[in-house]
């Protein structure tokens, strides 16, 4: 089964979008420190087995800099998942969805 990458301008469109599930899958500290808004982190580690109750949804992988997430889409993909992956991970993103719970104590 195949995954679609896609590029970091392109990620927007699916945030907070019915059908679509953006997960981060880098670690909680990373996630709190730099994240999308909408993206709900999902570390790469326990990925398979916490999104097997989203088979319905298109899942919208991304990391900190891509390998990962790509990783990631080819195994769901071969799962049976409808997956995306995010080149370059965060890193790359330079849109206006970004946020960051650093602050939160």
């Amino acid at each position: 089964m195949e995954f679609e990458t896609i590029s970091p301008r392109e990620i927007d469109s699916f945030l907070f979008q019915e059908g679509y599930t953006v997960i981060d899958i880098r670690d909680p500290r990373e996630f709190r420190r730099l994240h999308l808004k909408g993206a709900v982190c999902i570390p790469y580690k326990q990925l398979e087995k916490r999104v097997r109750f989203l088979k319905k949804q298109t899942l919208v992988l991304y990391c900190e800099r891509g390998g990962t997430s790509l990783m990631a889409a080819r195994e769901l993909a071969a799962k049976g998942y409808q997956v995306k992956s995010m080149i370059g991970g965060i890193q790359a993103y330079r849109g206006r969805n970004l946020e960051s719970y650093s602050d939160i104590r």
